[in-house]
């Protein structure tokens, strides 16, 4: 049997809390761009402290992206309506924070530790191999 897992990142930044939080956000599609989107997600959250435009841009550069293009994506606005259609979304399904994860449709919310996503997991797939066997 084979099963497939997808992994979807959707940006829900929380303005209220973290007044950079958008730019990190479009930033990161930026580096997504460059090819880079993990590599800079990472960076962001191991020093949540650095997140104005010219922190993000020095970010983009260790990186080796960029930083002239980078620069202009930010200024641009260039994804700032698919990042607020992303946080829209979480609105709808009832995600208010971060982060939030859905698991073949179960919602958790807040961080989790591996074994209650392993937990959830199996508990999922034993329901699918119990299906594929009536």
């Amino acid at each position: 049997m084979f099963i497939t897992v997808m992994l979807a990142y959707m940006d829900f930044p929380l303005r209220e809390i973290h007044p950079h939080a958008e730019s990190a956000a479009v930033a990161s599609r930026r580096a997504g761009e460059q090819g880079k989107f993990w590599e800079y997600h990472d960076s962001l959250f191991a020093d949540t402290a650095k997140l104005e435009d010219a922190d993000l841009i020095a970010r983009a550069k260790t990186l080796g992206l960029q930083a002239e293009r980078f620069r202009a994506c930010l200024a641009s606005g260039k994804f700032k309506a698919s990042v607020d259609a992303d946080r829209e979304t979480g609105i709808k399904i009832g995600v208010s924070g971060t982060p939030g994860f859905f698991i073949n449709g179960i919602f958790l919310s807040g961080a989790q530790s591996q074994a209650e996503f392993e937990r959830i997991i199996d508990t999922q797939l034993s329901l699918l191999d119990h299906h594929s066997t009536q």
